[in-house]
């Protein structure tokens, strides 16, 4: 993996995003309204303002904890399986957030309703590829600890 702390923040960013999703928007809506901007109740700038507080959170946690878990050991095969489930995780959570944005530009129902189930399936099973890919990860840290002993 190339880039392993930018996958493992970008998974803890739609970890949140997907299943707070319509929290986070809510947030945002609250915060247009509080600056007197009329706003309404899942649109797209409520969710991009939402989205951007949630990022700017975990990027605090980020910040002082120094890294965020699970921390492996790179040296380990299921490191490498572990940071590739995780991103197939993140992009499958990427491409729910994007029709999240979309959705309200797709007049036709059917294919809404389509598309709405598709994704939500989609957000099912991101939550799936991050538990085993933080799963592996960790355990390739747990290796370490043993020969260690």
């Amino acid at each position: 993996m190339k880039y392993p702390k930018v996958n493992i923040f970008a998974a803890w960013f739609f970890m949140v995003d997907t299943i707070f999703m319509g929290w986070v928007a809510k947030t945002g809506e609250i915060l247009l309204q509080l600056l007197g901007v009329p706003a309404v109740e899942g649109d797209v700038p409520s969710r991009i303002i939402g989205t951007l507080l949630l990022l700017v959170a975990v990027f605090v946690v980020l910040h002082y904890r120094k890294s965020l878990p699970p921390e492996g050991a790179p040296g380990e095969k299921d490191y490498v399986f572990g940071h590739r489930l995780v991103l197939v995780g993140n992009l499958m959570a990427l491409s729910l957030f994007i029709f999240q944005m979309f959705a309200t530009t797709i007049s036709d129902y059917n294919t809404h309703l389509v598309l709405n189930k598709f994704t939500t399936a989609f957000g099912y099973l991101c939550m799936g590829f991050f538990a085993v890919g933080f799963s592996f990860i960790y355990q390739s840290s747990m290796r370490l600890q043993e020969k260690k002993e």
